[in-house]
């Protein structure tokens, strides 16, 4: 049975202002942001008709178009709203919005200034990004071939789509060998993420998390680190090379779409899921279904 594809779907997607029919939704093939990567985004949750940390995503995209050199043409309070409001219009309860924001097709070639800057924001319902029964035990990750790069080639502190090509190319491949995902080290050889989501690591208590100076910051990232320092769990944030994986117990990704997802396995490392692990998750679990201010 043929899955349903995202661009033959009912419902509504907010673009440039107004609400447009699903199928309407379409940009010319000669945009620049297809063509050179002038592209931001977001990935957000809703939980029981809330959007979970809106202002923080919504302010991290105008800041990321800004990184990119461009301006979006919309405030950070109609963003927001936008936001809420497609959520409402699809009757969208618990889902996954992806707001985007892009360079148009005015200008073609590497200098585009006059470019139009598009936004649209679509919302539709998405379980858990890993099944159920194989995070129960953790997922699998095997180590990326590729790095993340040096911060001197690239704005890494923005959420900009070409950052993601390579976590495509990584996650095929592991995909394609049994793995659910892959670890990627830095330019230096340091820990850094997953292909979509940051990495902790438990060892006697402690919580244990790669230093975000060259790869995002997640806002569930921050969020988390909250949780267990709101618990008296000391979480501490530093370099740490892949030899060092052997001594840890647990390890857990966050994200958007990971939530918090234990880990079981990345490359010759093994984990268990233990009751850090499992208080955290609990405690996200109670504080996005907590209406959130903002």
């Amino acid at each position: 049975m043929a899955t349903q594809t995202f661009d033959d779907r009912d419902g509504w997607i907010w673009w440039n202002g107004k609400m447009v029919p699903w199928r309407e939704a379409k940009l010319h093939v000669l945009s620049h942001g297809l063509h050179y990567a002038s592209c931001v985004f977001e990935g957000e949750r809703v939980y029981g008709g809330n959007v979970f940390h809106l202002t923080a995503h919504s302010q991290r995209l105008i800041d990321s178009a800004r990184m990119l050199g461009f301006e979006i043409p919309f405030g950070l309070q109609a963003i927001d709203d936008a936001t809420r409001e497609v959520a409402a219009a699809n009757r969208i309860t618990d889902g996954y919005l992806r707001p985007v924001a892009w360079r148009g097709s005015e200008m073609m070639g590497v200098s585009a200034q006059q470019s139009r800057i598009n936004v649209a924001i679509a919302c539709w319902a998405w379980p858990s990004y890993f099944a159920p029964e194989i995070k129960t035990k953790g997922i699998r990750l095997q180590w990326s071939d590729w790095k993340r790069p040096s911060p001197e080639t690239i704005p890494c502190k923005s959420k900009a789509s070409g950052l993601y090509m390579i976590c495509t190319l990584a996650k095929h491949k592991a995909e394609s060998e049994g793995y659910q995902d892959a670890m990627m080290l830095d330019y230096r050889g340091y820990v850094a993420e997953a292909t979509g989501a940051n990495v902790f690591f438990v060892r006697e208590g402690e919580i244990h998390t790669p230093t975000p100076d060259c790869f995002l910051d997640g806002i569930t990232r921050r969020h988390t680190i909250g949780l267990a320092r709101g618990r008296q769990m000391k979480v501490i944030e530093r370099h740490i090379k892949p030899e060092e994986l052997s001594g840890f117990q647990e390890c857990f990704l966050t994200g958007t779409a990971a939530e918090i997802t234990p880990v079981g396995q990345i490359g010759e490392h093994r984990f268990v899921p233990g009751a850090v692990t499992r208080r955290l998750i609990e405690d996200f679990e109670a504080s996005v279904r907590a209406k959130q201010a903002a």
